[in-house]
């Protein structure tokens, strides 16, 4: 891998994540104050359920990373496993590897060594890692004992999902940043007739805003009905 930069896969889709797009609830503050944190250059460990929003950090830190001038790389295992464990060679000559979702790998004996193996050769370059899981390091049972080992040296950090009573504000905060006009009592129905999964009310949020712009109408309660 010669230049580790022009590593383009399926899933590297430019995206908008940011830290300024995720709602910062006060359970969540001190991993958002690391992950921006300029001097915080050590390897990262983060897990929480799914749908606490673990890939949409990743993103907005590779973005962050991007604009600095610096090269990252956003692996997400699910979908990277069903690859040969070859691609994980080199990466430690990219600034930042985020892997998505570690837990996928459990049982794999190739793609565990080369994640060992990646760990390793880190440890000698100024490169830096950031893994995702939906379990705590202590919950998951890697086949592998040194990468085990390995994992629990990491410093971890639990991203926690957002609460009944934060979901509304967090929704309320997105449609604000996007400048998309959602009165109380529209957000107040989505929550009641829709997922509520802050990534799945955010797709509706976008799909109402679209369709309120092509109709020329503001975000009602019979426009959400159309939707959901």
């Amino acid at each position: 891998m010669n230049n580790p930069k022009q590593l383009t896969f399926p899933w590297n889709k430019e995206n908008k994540s940011s830290f300024k797009g995720f709602y910062p609830t006060e359970s969540n503050k001190q991993l958002l104050y690391l992950l921006q944190d300029a001097d915080f250059v050590d390897d990262l460990l983060i897990f929480g359920p799914k749908d606490s929003g673990k890939t949409y950090l990743l993103q907005a830190l590779c973005n962050l990373v991007n604009n600095n001038g610096k090269s990252s790389l956003f692996l997400p295992m699910k979908q990277a496993i069903k690859l040969s464990a070859d691609i994980l060679d080199s990466l430690e000559a990219i600034e930042l590897v985020c892997l998505d979702g570690i837990e996928h790998v459990i049982g794999n004996k190739a793609w565990e060594t080369a994640m060992f193996n990646l760990i390793n050769r880190s440890l000698n370059s100024n490169n830096r890692l950031i893994f995702t899981s939906s379990k705590n390091i202590h919950n998951m049972n890697f086949k592998l004992n040194d990468l085990d080992s390995r994992l629990r040296k990491i410093q971890s950090h639990e991203l926690h999902p957002l609460s009944d009573n934060e979901i509304l504000n967090a929704l309320k905060y997105i449609a604000d940043l996007r400048s998309i006009e959602l009165g109380n009592k529209e957000a107040q129905y989505l929550l009641t007739y829709a997922n509520r999964n802050i990534s799945d009310l955010v797709k509706i949020l976008e799909s109402l805003d679209q369709l309120s712009m092509e109709m020329k109408r503001r975000i009602t309660i019979p426009l959400i009905k159309q939707v959901i």
